[in-house]
């Protein structure tokens, strides 16, 4: 009989168990961290890879903004950028009233 490796945890949020080889250093570096904050090292891959997941959809998102500006003309010459960026580090003058 096969068990499932889904089941209810207890915050009552459908989890799975998810199995990854680390390299030994890495790994060290897990047991070390995890006793230093006093947690598991469950707890601590799963705040890793939810902050890693995060981090990737919002570079997807980004992404797919981005396409859309080409797809829509909204872009900027390579002119334009180098005069902007020629002027980051100068002071900015005082508006006239």
């Amino acid at each position: 009989m096969l068990q499932s490796s889904r089941f209810k945890s207890i915050e009552n949020v459908d989890t799975r168990v998810v199995t990854a080889h680390l390299p030994t250093e890495l790994a060290e570096k897990l047991d070390g961290l995890a006793e230093r904050l006093d947690r598991p090292r469950g707890w601590i891959v799963k705040e890793a890879v939810a902050s890693y997941v995060a981090l990737e959809e919002k570079r997807h998102r980004l992404t797919l903004e981005a396409l859309a500006d080409v797809d829509a003309k909204r872009t900027l010459d390579h002119a334009e950028v180098e005069a902007w960026a020629a002027g980051l580090g100068k002071p900015k003058r005082a508006r006239r009233r």
